[in-house]
């Protein structure tokens, strides 16, 4: 028999939001999963803008295989490539021209993050026949998109199970990102053998972006305790299994691994029960590759350290927390250095100088700051001022607190 409850006890006081999960995404994840592209794409359409970058899709087997797949399935292919890897708006706006001209009626986005986020827009872009800017800018809403098919061939972005896209516009130097719901592939394609021919440097930059989306998630607003878990075991997945692939690049179970994880990190998983994530990073990030089109995730690597640096003495608890679920310590400092010294493990840098920008260039460094206030550079919870903007190029540039 249960004691009846003391109506005098104090309810706990939690702070975990409600919250909706929603995610329409088919995923299909292991070895020559490619071969039901076709049926998937049958379902969908007749005609297919296939959407890569500049070859190594080519080299990796992706191209053959989807395009086998495709035609297989009576799909009829019309090919747009030299996706660059920061997806630029110039390219997704031809990529949307050609697909009205020839009339396609669905999307299949082949290759990295840049290549299906290039292809969202384009899907989206295609029955709205304005620039895709229009979106990322936030004057227009889509109203309908084709349907969308992703071939994944690097572990990063965890763009293949969510509705958003990031895409950057070098005449404003701005980079931008942008989601809505008629973005999310129909189905997604993940044969870890694709990256097996990944090289070291973007491998590494892979797993830096996926741990840098778990910690945007970390800092975010709001108590959740399971989704806590969830976030650190993503991020012990990848300093677990990262350092040794970095070893064994072609290892496809240890390829794998990397894989989910990276696409963990960004589809909902690690959001439930809180307010959002902050991204404040991100937008860091942003500012350094539209500005030396530094890779993505060497980005972020640069820039979280000098972030934590910043908020060391503004959000102790929540650095100190990190470190105890991963490293077992509560020192904030043991806790920066240790992330810091993960990435440089990696072979993803960790300051400017490392990313091969000159930080004795005064110019450099004041266009920096210039193109972090013109993007209003900051987070959603962890607000950044311009001062802040200064305090972060200095921690980038190797300065210390």
């Amino acid at each position: 028999m249960f004691k009846k409850q003391d109506s005098k006890l104090k309810t706990p006081n939690w702070n975990m939001e409600h919250f909706v999960i929603y995610n329409p995404v088919k995923l299909h994840f292991g070895k020559d999963v490619v071969q039901g592209l076709g049926k998937a794409a049958a379902a969908a359409g007749k005609k297919a803008l296939l959407v890569y970058g500049k070859g190594s899709v080519k080299k990796n087997g992706s191209y053959q295989d989807t395009l086998g797949s495709l035609k297989a399935a009576g799909i009829e292919v019309i090919e747009f490539d030299g996706i660059r890897p920061n997806p630029v708006v110039e390219d997704a706006d031809a990529a949307a021209e050609e697909g009205r001209r020839q009339g396609a009626d669905m999307v299949v986005g082949l290759g990295g993050g840049s290549a299906i986020d290039t292809a969202k827009f384009v899907a989206a872009g295609i029955p709205a026949g304005h620039s895709v800017w229009e979106f990322a800018a936030g004057r227009q809403k889509p109203l309908k998109a084709l349907p969308l098919m992703a071939v994944l061939t690097l572990a990063a972005t965890g763009t293949e199970m969510n509705s958003f896209a990031v895409i950057q516009n070098n005449a404003t130097k701005k980079k931008l990102g942008y989601g809505h719901p008629l973005m999310f592939p129909r189905h997604s394609f993940l044969d870890p053998s694709y990256t097996l021919t990944v090289p070291p440097d973007h491998t590494a930059y892979g797993i830096a972006d996926l741990v840098a989306h778990s910690l945007e998630a970390w800092f975010g607003e709001g108590e959740a305790s399971l989704t806590d878990r969830f976030i650190t075991s993503i991020i012990r997945e990848a300093m677990q299994y990262g350092p040794r692939l970095m070893n064994d690049p072609k290892n496809y179970e240890l390829r794998a691994r990397i894989m989910f994880a990276a696409t963990s990190a960004l589809n909902g998983l690690t959001v439930q029960g809180k307010k959002g994530q902050d991204w404040g990073v991100h937008d860091i990030g942003h500012a350094l590759s539209v500005l030396w089109d530094i890779p993505h995730g060497a980005s972020l690597s640069v820039a979280y350290p000098a972030w934590l640096k910043l908020q060391q003495e503004r959000i102790p608890e929540r650095i100190r927390e990190l470190g105890e679920a991963l490293f077992r310590n509560n020192h904030t400092g043991d806790t920066i250095y240790k992330l810091e010294s993960f990435f440089r493990l990696l072979g993803s840098p960790v300051s400017l100088e490392e990313a091969g920008i000159n930080t004795s260039d005064d110019l450099a460094l004041g266009e920096l700051l210039e193109v972090m206030r013109d993007n209003k550079v900051s987070g959603v919870v962890h607000k950044l001022t311009e001062d802040d903007h200064r305090q972060l190029i200095g921690y980038m540039a190797g300065n210390e607190p």
